[in-house]
């Protein structure tokens, strides 16, 4: 049986993108051992997407209110790589993390397994 699902985000800063994520996204976390820090994540939805070859994920984090959530992450400092565009789905942006690489944000706009 299913019971949860875990992601993983590869950083040249590790520590640095751990702060990130306890400190400023204010994701719980527990010690697996030896310091290494388990995040909690919201609930979360899974979709499959077409594409010409397999083998690619993304994480999207979602909310309630794009702009208002991504001036509450400004203000803590947090740099975004694209202005807020509208999809046909929702609205959607990115932030960057610590250490590389980039998490996609988005104000869905179409019924969620989670709501």
């Amino acid at each position: 049986m299913i019971t949860g699902a875990h992601a993983v985000i590869y950083s040249s800063e590790p520590d640095q993108t751990r702060a990130f994520l306890l400190d400023v996204l204010g994701f719980r976390a527990v010690d697996a051992g030896g310091g290494w820090l388990v995040f909690a994540l919201p609930p979360a939805e899974l979709a499959v997407h077409p594409a010409d070859e397999g083998g690619q994920q993304e994480l999207f984090l979602m909310c309630d209110d794009i702009k208002t959530t991504v001036q509450e992450l400004k203000d803590k400092g947090v740099e975004f790589h694209t202005p807020i565009s509208e999809q046909r789905w929702g609205f959607l942006t990115s932030f960057k993390l610590p250490g590389g690489g980039e998490i996609g944000l988005y104000e869905p706009r179409h019924p969620t397994a989670i709501s």
